[in-house]
């Protein structure tokens, strides 16, 4: 089982980006993935995640407002839509995917994880 991130990259403040994260090796009909970001010096905080059918969608209060997190379960793909990015935005972007049917902030339900895209937000 893969997660693969993408998408990441250098934006000016205000600016906006779109994560993906593919799924491989499996469906994760089922699973909730979320959005998590470690910034450096920082421990690994909670994003966004999103429910199977998108029925349930979570996010942090730093990012409410700005970001947008979906799914497209035929494509096994989840994205984050980042608008009115911050430079406190700037972090490594990991996508996991819990077996459990809510939406946790929880790290250590995640059961997969993939390699992390690195966003940048220059001011």
């Amino acid at each position: 089982v893969q997660l693969q991130a993408s998408g990441g990259g250098l934006v000016q403040a205000g600016g906006s980006l779109r994560l993906s994260c593919a799924a491989s090796g499996r469906t994760f009909s089922g699973y909730v993935m979320g959005w998590f970001r470690q910034a450096p010096g920082k421990e690994r905080e909670f994003v966004a995640g999103i429910s199977w059918g998108g029925s349930g969608i979570y996010y942090a209060d730093s990012v409410k407002g700005r970001f947008a997190i979906s799914s497209d379960y035929v494509k096994n793909t989840v994205y984050l839509q980042m608008n009115s990015l911050k430079p406190e935005d700037t972090a490594v972007y990991y996508c996991a995917a819990d077996s459990s049917p809510r939406v946790t902030t929880d790290e250590r339900r995640y059961d997969y994880w993939g390699r992390g895209t690195q966003v940048t937000v220059s001011s």
